[in-house]
């Protein structure tokens, strides 16, 4: 069920080199953690925001592809997750997240960005590049599609979500069956060890306010209709990619998001589940880039 590859020795020496690359900035009065790397002066940027119960580590294969074609990455944990301080006020609304991005890039002296995201991150990233246009060039949402909402599962999705979260899963010391419960659930596909054991610490790493809540929003009838709202005003290239095996934001939904957006493309990864990024990484990288390379100021 789990590919090894690689030493121990070899993934803290890596880990290591990622660390040294680690920054704080304070956004909206909350300390938050971020990952710089490739040439500050490269052309293109891409800003990566991880998705629902992640942190930043998530992107590490895609930094690394990208870092070593010349392009700027800026991987950052929202508040509530990974290496980033909890909001003391306790808000974890779609807006006050798409306004702490839009504060990192403003502190960073960014210009015109492109954005990757996956599962939560495209909420944010959207309400962003709808206050923010002019800032942003291309955008690329993994695993993000219509939601199939309705008011009983408005009710009942985000009790039985964090009960399995934040109830079971984050109170489990063992990676194993948290594992298993991704294998049979959101993935299709094996992942190497180290990439269980950080998809694992996502866990111990995210406040459980934070997923309740962001949970309740992506339920909510009311995200639901404004979410196609937002992809139609779009006026920025977006590349939807979906995973064909994805329970959880189906192929058919994200392709019936795409038809919404004025520039939106559509593809759909075979034998791909939920998790993209540590699935199939090099997929993922892959199509980053190409729609970034489509989408560059010549």
């Amino acid at each position: 069920m789990i590919a090894a590859k690689g030493s121990g020795a070899e993934s803290d020496e890596y880990e290591n080199s990622l660390i040294e690359k680690s920054c704080f900035i304070e956004l909206n009065g909350v300390v938050h953690h971020y990952h710089d790397s490739g040439l500050t002066d490269a052309r293109e940027t891409v800003v990566l925001v991880h998705g629902w119960d992640c942190w930043w580590m998530w992107w590490h294969h895609i930094i690394r592809f990208l870092n070593d074609r010349g392009i700027r990455t800026i991987a950052y944990d929202l508040k509530g997750h990974g290496w980033s301080d909890e909001d003391p006020g306790n808000d974890y609304s779609i807006d006050s997240f798409a306004g702490e991005l839009g504060e990192l890039v403003r502190a960073l002296g960014l210009k015109k960005i492109h954005i990757a995201a996956f599962s939560f991150g495209p909420f944010i990233a959207l309400q962003y590049a709808i206050e923010c246009p002019e800032c942003v060039r291309s955008m690329v949402f993994f695993n993000f599609g219509y939601l199939e909402n309705n008011r009983i599962v408005e009710k009942i999705a985000p009790a039985t979500i964090n009960f399995t979260f934040n109830n079971l899963l984050r109170k489990v010391g063992w990676w194993l069956p948290a594992y298993v419960f991704a294998r049979l659930v959101l993935s299709r596909n094996t992942v190497l060890f180290h990439d269980v054991l950080i998809g694992f610490e996502s866990l111990s790493l995210c406040a459980p306010q934070a997923i309740e809540q962001s949970t309740s929003q992506i339920t909510s009838m009311e995200v639901t209709r404004k979410i196609v709202d937002l992809v139609e005003e779009l006026e920025v290239p977006v590349l939807f990619v979906a995973g064909e095996g994805d329970g959880i934001m189906t192929a058919e939904n994200t392709e019936k998001l795409s038809g919404h957006c004025k520039k939106g493309i559509f593809v759909n990864v075979p034998q791909c589940g939920h998790l993209i990024t540590l699935e199939l990484p090099e997929t993922a990288a892959e199509l980053i880039y190409e729609h970034l390379m489509h989408n560059v100021v010549s």
